[in-house]
């Protein structure tokens, strides 16, 4: 699979004929949704991995997990599911190919339907039991599974990057493309986020998901964000003119 897209190699012993069914996308885009959401789904369905993405102007890196060294690009199959997912992040200039590489892979595959995990910036930051979730998709029956899974549906508005250039393919082509775009922190990797969206994938799917580790890891890392927060603002330096010499709060002044 070369075409406009990067090249997709075979893992050793894959079996190309266990393709198709329902595909699914993440990439290490705004706020990590789509890559932490995929990386759950692989290892809550123990799918396994098929091949990998390869291309000479790639980073030359092996990610390390469990003492597995492994490519960056990589995509994963199981009964009747395929993820395809990067855990490095790629400059914009990547995108087209990235998702021209998806699209042959979709289509080559025999997949039903592409479901794309994103994450998007909501107007207000900040954290909360509950985030937003939008959905917008390229054929009438994407569409129609939305409403049955109750995600609202985008009705204006602009998708960027990869999700919006495989949006675009699909209305275009003809393909059962949709995208769940979550409300999320960029400015951390966001797993409550990348919850709300794979539970939205359960739903689409009918197959379960357990979010426990998930919300686990948000809880984790929004407390780490809420002490570094809360210790930056104890270093912060006095207001200028302040004199701190003259502090009543200084021990060494009786």
């Amino acid at each position: 699979m070369t075409g406009d897209g990067y090249a997709l190699v075979l893992q050793g012993g894959a079996d190309p004929t266990k393709l198709g069914g329902t595909a699914v996308c993440g990439f290490s885009s705004t706020g990590m949704v789509g890559v932490i959401a995929a990386s759950h789904m692989i290892r809550a369905w123990d799918l396994e991995q098929m091949g990998t993405v390869l291309d000479e102007n790639f980073p030359a890196m092996a990610l390390v997990q469990e003492s597995v060294p492994k490519h960056p690009v990589r995509v994963y199959q199981g009964d009747g599911i395929g993820v395809f997912t990067s855990e490095i992040q790629f400059p914009a200039a990547y995108d087209v190919k990235f998702a021209e590489t998806v699209l042959k892979w979709f289509i080559e595959g025999g997949f039903d339907r592409l479901i794309i995990i994103d994450g998007v910036v909501p107007n207000e930051i900040g954290q909360k039991e509950e985030g937003d979730l939008w959905g917008v998709s390229s054929h009438p029956l994407g569409r129609k599974a939305l409403a049955a899974a109750g995600v609202s549906r985008m009705e204006r508005g602009i998708v960027s990057g990869i999700a919006g250039y495989l949006l675009s393919e699909g209305d275009r082509r003809g393909l059962n493309i949709t995208a769940l775009l979550a409300d999320c922190n960029p400015m951390y990797p966001d797993a409550r986020a990348a919850a709300f969206a794979t539970e939205a994938v359960s739903e689409l799917v009918d197959r379960e998901i357990p979010l426990g580790e998930l919300l686990d890891d948000a809880r984790k890392i929004e407390e780490n964000v809420r002490e570094m927060f809360e210790r930056s603002q104890s270093m912060l330096p006095a207001p200028e003119g302040y004199d701190v010499s003259q502090s009543s709060d200084d021990p060494m002044i009786n």
